[in-house]
């Protein structure tokens, strides 16, 4: 058993891919035209970290409901984990484009951590090595 895929709600596609592969470094692993359950046409956007088992769904929000949610799909709270190789290299990369730190790097018994946002505002923690 294993966990395959995360889904993360976006406003539009391509400024998810943008942000997701050139600022996080995320491959596109699938971006393909699909349907969602009501028949609606959609696409199938997978994205993955470099060397992680777990890949995220950008799923473009639909209604108000979905809308309201973009950014804070995690009621505020960290609630995603990216482990990078070189957490410096990463960090230093990820503030050159803009990104939103909340906490300064700092080390903790698990390694190298510091929350950011991502563009619509989700907290994720940015961890290396311990």
């Amino acid at each position: 058993m294993g966990l395959d895929l995360v889904s993360v709600i976006v406003k539009e596609y391509d400024e998810a891919i943008e942000f997701f592969v050139n600022v996080l470094g995320c491959v596109v692993e699938e971006d393909s035209p699909s349907l969602d359950g009501d028949g609606q046409p959609k696409r199938w956007v997978v994205v993955r970290p470099r060397g992680s088992g777990c890949a995220i769904l950008l799923a473009q929000a639909r209604g108000e409901e979905q809308e309201a949610l973009i950014g804070r799909q995690f009621a505020g709270r960290v609630g995603l984990f990216l482990r990078v190789e070189d957490f410096y290299a990463s960090y230093t990369h990820m503030m050159g484009h803009g990104v939103e730190f909340l906490t300064a790097p700092r080390t903790e018994a698990y390694g190298q951590v510091a929350v950011f946002k991502d563009l619509y505002g989700n907290k994720w923690d940015l961890l290396g090595a311990a």
